[in-house]
Formats: structure tokens, C-alpha cells, sequence
């Protein structure tokens, strides 16, 4: 085993041991098939209100512009399945993902370990780590790392775990041996397009942002959702989990272990009135170390009221 294999083996052996339950690694280079996708993407606006999609440009399609000499992309997923479900099935509905804590501090603090653990084994290894924090198109990272393919519904999907998991990186100035992609599955399925409310999966493969309502309840801040969306939010207040519900590779998604992903004990049981009456306070309380709180309590309200 030369020293390349024997470092790839060290990362992918303690980001297992962190509970990430993939690791996959891409040589760090300019992404030149993403380049003119991401340019129409941009020019047909497909990004709404979301300016900061927009920034960055180059940064987004080269990893060596983030961090100096970079060498290595590590992407690692992170299951977030849940147990147990909302059970009131007329209560307005949180995406599974924000039902515990913010998957941001949750995972930088696991990569803050292995980069950490990097350091400490290999030597002077510069990088970043980055989740969700930065103009790195993850999803892409991770296809080319071999953690699953693309799907119709832009979601990064594993054939033995489905797509409830998050995504994050280490680009580091370290050679490691790269993994190679993976075949699309989703052959002539359409279960996720003929499933979107909004009609967000324009095509297969393109999702038209400003349509997706995870964008109309989490990013789009303004006072009130555009009309045209009424009645068509399927009862989601914050992100919508519709295209991977019905996905059929979600057949396979197995709960996580992480403890700081369980949710409040009052959250799941929470009825249609309860939520239509919530108060500042108990939002507080609900989503203390939440995602949700990037909403903000007005936001979610204005979400509520939009769906009676």
C-alpha cells in the first residue's frame, strides 16, 4: 500500500468512525461539464430571489480557487431519516431534515474532527471544510466521489440509502486516490416530477428554484408567497420533502443514529391548531438549535397563514 492508498484508507476508516456513513473522494479540478449548466441555470433565473447562487461563479466550478493547491475533494454523507413522523396528518408539515438540530453545526463539528485527525496523522495538511457554508456544489462533488447519482429531482441519491442524508466536504491539498462515479438508476421513472405540486422539476434533471417550495418557505423572504402557489403547498410551512418521499429508492432509507438529529418531544405531535396558534415563545423553545430559525418566527407564521 503506497502512502496515497494509506491515507485515502485513514479518512475514509474516521469519517466512519464519526458516523458519516459514506466517503467518497474526487480529484480537485475545474468542473467543465457544470460550467455551461450552471451558466443557463443562472440566465433563466432559475435561482429566484437566491442572489448569492450567483456569486462566486468560478468558485463554484474550481476547488483550487477556495483553498490553495487543493489536490482533493472528500465528500462524506450523513443520514438524517427519521424514526418517527409528524402524526397529525392535517398539521402543516417541516421537512424532515429541520426536525432536530441545525445540520450545520452538527456536522462541521464531525469535520472539524476529521480534519483534525488528518492533521494529527499525516502532518501539515492544509484545507477547508465546508457544509452547505460556501459556493461548492456539493451534489456534484459527491456524484463525482461516487456517492450516488444525480437524480430527476436534482437530488443526490444512493442506491442503498435513498437521498435523506446531507452533504459535506473537505478540499484539501492532499493527493488521494479518487473514486470513480456511478451509473444513473432513475431510468424512466418520473414519480418525482409527476409528484411536484409547483411543477418545479421543469424537465427531467432541471429544477426551477423559484418554483420549489422549499425555496417559497425557507429562502423567498418576502412578506407575502406569490398567489399563484395557493393552494398548491401540499401543507409544507418549512421545505418540502415531496420528490424524495415518492421516490422509490427512499424504500431503502434506514433511520440515523445521531442523537442531536431527534427532535423535540412536543414537535411531532403538534396539531393544526396548535401550529396555527403558536407563539414567539414556543417557537423559541421548538427549534432552539434549529434550522428553522432561519425562517425566523414571522417567516414560519407567514408560511402557516398561506396554507389556510
Amino acid at each position: 500500500m503506497n502512502l496515497q492508498e494509506k491515507y485515502t484508507k485513514l479518512i475514509k476508516d474516521k469519517s466512519k468512525e464519526l458516523g458519516f456513513f459514506f466517503c467518497g473522494i474526487s480529484k480537485a479540478d475545474f468542473l467543465s461539464e457544470e460550467a455551461p449548466r450552471l451558466e443557463n441555470w443562472l440566465a433563466e433565473k432559475r435561482n429566484g430571489k437566491m442572489d448569492y447562487m450567483s456569486n462566486h461563479f468560478d468558485m463554484r466550478l474550481d476547488p483550487r480557487l477556495l483553498v490553495d493547491n487543493a489536490k482533493s475533494v472528500v465528500s462524506l454523507l450523513l443520514n438524517y431519516y427519521p424514526s418517527t413522523i409528524q402524526t397529525e396528518t392535517d398539521s402543516p408539515k417541516l421537512s424532515k431534515y429541520a426536525y432536530g438540530e441545525d445540520y450545520h453545526y452538527v456536522i462541521k463539528d464531525k469535520l472539524k474532527d476529521l480534519f483534525r485527525f488528518i492533521k494529527d496523522e499525516i502532518g501539515e495538511v492544509g484545507g477547508r471544510v465546508f457544509v452547505d457554508s460556501a459556493p461548492v456544489m456539493d451534489k456534484v462533488w459527491a456524484k463525482k466521489s461516487g456517492l450516488g447519482w444525480i437524480g430527476k429531482n436534482s437530488n443526490l441519491i444512493h442506491p442503498k440509502h435513498g437521498s435523506f442524508f446531507f452533504i459535506a466536504e473537505l478540499i484539501l491539498d492532499l493527493e488521494l486516490v479518487p473514486d470513480g462515479p456511478m451509473k444513473d438508476y432513475c431510468g424512466s421513472c418520473t414519480r418525482c416530477i409527476d409528484a411536484c405540486p409547483t411543477d418545479a422539476i421543469i424537465e427531467p434533471y432541471v429544477v426551477d428554484g423559484s418554483k420549489c417550495i422549499s425555496y417559497l418557505t425557507i429562502e423567498l423572504k418576502d412578506q407575502i408567497l406569490p398567489s399563484e402557489f395557493k393552494g398548491k403547498m401540499d401543507n409544507w410551512m418549512f421545505g418540502c420533502d415531496i420528490c424524495q418521499d415518492v421516490c422509490p429508492w427512499n424504500r431503502f432509507s434506514k433511520p440515523h443514529t445521531e442523537p442531536k438529529f431527534n427532535p423535540h418531544d412536543q414537535l411531532l405531535k403538534m396539531s393544526k391548531a396548535d401550529w396555527e396558534d403558536i407563539s414567539e415563545e414556543l417557537f423559541r423553545e421548538l427549534f432552539k438549535n434549529s434550522a428553522v430559525k432561519r425562517t425566523k418566527f414571522d417567516g414560519l407564521k407567514r408560511n402557516i397563514d398561506f396554507l389556510k
